[in-house]
């Protein structure tokens, strides 16, 4: 007999060989038809895998996003199985689920896949899916499967690199795979799929290797969830950043600047200006001094830190001076440098914690085909900041963080978020540095903090910094889409790397322990989900350009600076609209350049030194004078934080 333990800590007893379907049963026979996968020991595997041991159980239904993960890779194999039903010469390679849905890289040949064949394609997934065939799991040896793919170049690779003894095959219908597993009962319970698009992807993401086709698509397991999701899916298209983004003068890419390197317009710096005041009066309430490091950093730093080691490769080219072996790299992260500002004093127990804050700049390669307008870029600013504190102030300064990201998501809007504690791969442990104790203490923090905020909080083995383990906000924007926004992280390892110190109690040297956090993420990327998630309509705190003045005709052009002056003197900035157009005109541009108010003015208010107010959405409120329209821009700002 093993036991097997479940989510909410209870033991179930049953014999060795006992399959996650008939725990399932055993519970319910409901919630035995909605389960289609499951976790063993935090492994995802088939709900007809045999348990052999003492465990931890999680069944999975598609309302979970494991689940979601398996009917989707699940889905991905009959993309495939389709794929050679048309076109059998193609050559399969990878094809993962993934955030929104799956994908398959193919190499089609000379062959290019058209949007007209998605249709045909679908159709034979659903024709596949209404077999009702099972997906089995089995293992195959080293020299069967390269057999089996001799004439699939891209196959032979992934499975020369692998060991003899950790190779499986799964199969359904005619159709067989490489997998690793992770699979829904069968096929039938893939009622409805849609082929969302197909681009180009170079094979292993090398630039150097051959460009494949990858084909996504989605599945849901009822025709009604596919009809909404590709409802919002149009919605999103409306509210993509990278329109949005150039329509309202946000930001800009240039070829010759280079890609992944964004450009801040007027309008955008002023934006992006108002979210770093914002922070930074929160923070410097909250105890932070701001500090800045250079763009550039010795190579050495990195090495000492270990994310040479682990993200070299992601890194610029370093930058080799005239003395030989100096060499320098365009600062890919903010952390290390921290920790040399640290080391300019001796600490004392007294002296701590120390919060350091900087909007530093980082720069990273990304290979340009995942480059993606402002939420993948080569060059972004990080509202980063590093705690240095005692182990004993560690808690109380974690939930501090918690509070101070909560506060940030609240004025802004973002109501919905999961927290998700990120730690590390059980069986792969040999990825991060540190001591087996600083990572359990670590964890520990983290997951007592949770607790004690009363947070909603999801646990995800294999997603911690190899550093340490932290703590990730997933937040759901206006369309019910995932983000990850916010990030606080635990690290005992980089003061010893660094040599940190400071004085305890006992007149001894400790090693002080290290808290990063970044509640914005990256500015760009933050700006990006915010113009997503308000459509360009910002809280009018936040609104670059909260009004613009709209004189009837060029005569009122002089008494419309004196209105903008006057409103200066307010700290209210906007802008006038002096082009010679019809009043209906600039209206129509200026609702849709998304202006919260719009200024008329003509010969009655200038003779009775007023304005004629209009509000977006709303339309005429009305003539105020000047001191009617402050009152009434100071209620909404209080209104809108």
């Amino acid at each position: 007999m093993i036991q097997i333990t479940l989510p909410d800590g209870s033991i179930k007893t049953a014999e060795k060989g006992t399959r996650p379907i008939d725990i399932a049963k055993s519970i319910s026979e409901s919630l035995a038809r909605n389960t289609i996968s499951a976790l063993v020991n935090g492994k995802q595997v088939e709900i007809t895998t045999p348990i052999t041991e003492n465990t931890t159980l999680q069944l999975l239904t598609w309302d979970d996003a494991m689940g979601k993960k398996a009917f989707w890779h699940s889905s991905a194999h009959l993309l495939a199985q389709a794929i050679l039903d048309y076109y059998p010469k193609a050559k399969l390679t990878i094809g993962p689920a993934i955030e929104n849905g799956f994908y398959y890289d193919v190499d089609f040949g000379n062959k290019i896949l058209s949007e007209k064949e998605f249709e045909k394609i679908e159709k034979k997934i659903l024709e596949n899916a209404k077999k009702g065939s099972t997906f089995s799991l089995y293992p195959v040896s080293k020299e069967k499967a390269l057999k089996e793919f001799a004439d699939n170049e891209y196959k032979t690779e992934l499975i020369s690199n692998l060991r003899d003894g950790e190779i499986t095959f799964v199969s359904h219908d005619n159709f067989t795979d490489l997998c690793r597993g992770g699979h829904v009962p069968n096929t039938s319970v893939i009622k409805a799929v849609k082929i969302l698009s197909a681009a180009g992807a170079y094979w292993r993401g090398n630039e150097k290797n051959k460009q494949l086709t990858r084909v996504y698509g989605i599945s849901f397991p009822k025709q009604k969830e596919l009809t909404e999701y590709l409802k919002k899916r149009e919605e999103a298209k409306k509210r993509d950043h990278r329109k949005l983004g150039k329509t309202l003068g946000i930001f800009a890419f240039s070829e010759k600047v280079g890609a992944g390197l964004p450009l801040w317009l007027p309008k955008g710096t002023t934006l992006r200006k108002k979210l770093e005041n914002f922070l930074s009066q929160a923070q410097k309430k909250a105890g932070y001094e701001f500090v800045i490091s250079p763009h550039i950093g010795s190579k050495e730093l990195y090495v000492t830190s270990g994310h040479w080691d682990k993200y070299g490769s992601d890194s610029f080219q370093s930058i080799k001076t005239p003395h030989e072996g100096e060499e320098f790299l365009l600062k890919p992260m903010n952390c290390p440098h921290h920790c040399e500002i640290y080391k300019t004093s001796p600490w004392s127990y007294r002296d701590l914690p120390k919060r350091y804050a900087e909007y530093g700049t980082v720069y990273r390669y990304e290979q340009s085909g995942e480059l993606h307008g402002l939420t993948r870029v080569r060059g972004f600013t990080q509202d980063d900041a590093h705690i240095f504190c005692t182990p004993d102030q560690l808690l109380e300064e974690f939930e501090k963080v918690i509070d101070l990201v909560l506060y940030v998501f609240r004025s802004l809007g973002f109501e919905d978020f999961v927290t998700q504690i990120s730690l590390r791969e059980p069986e792969n442990k040999e990825k991060y540095i540190g001591s087996e104790e600083n990572w359990e203490k670590a964890e520990k923090a983290i997951i007592t903090a949770v607790e004690n905020k009363n947070l909603n909080t999801v646990i995800e083995h294999g997603e911690a910094a190899f550093y340490g383990p932290k703590l990730d906000f997933m937040v759901k924007d206006a369309l019910g889409r995932n983000w990850q926004l916010g990030t606080i992280q635990v690290d005992y390892n980089l003061p010893e790397r660094f040599g940190l110190w400071y004085t305890g109690k006992d007149n001894e040297k400790h090693r002080p322990v290290m808290i990063h956090r970044a509640p914005f993420g990256s500015m760009e990327r933050f700006i990006a989900i915010l113009i997503e998630h308000t459509a360009g309509d910002f809280p009018l705190w936040l609104s670059p350009e909260p009004y613009v003045i709209l004189p009837i005709s060029e005569k009122y052009g002089d008494y419309a600076k004196k209105i903008s002056e006057l409103l200066e003197i307010h700290d209210i900035s906007g802008v006038i609209d002096e082009r010679n157009e019809k009043t209906g005109k600039k209206i129509r541009e200026a609702e849709l350049n998304k202006f919260p108010f719009m200024l008329v003015v003509g010969e009655n208010e200038e003779k009775n030194h007023s304005v004629s107010v209009r509000k977006r959405g709303e339309g005429d409120l009305g003539v105020m004078s000047i001191e009617e329209f402050v009152r009434l821009f100071a209620q909404e700002i209080k209104k809108s934080t």
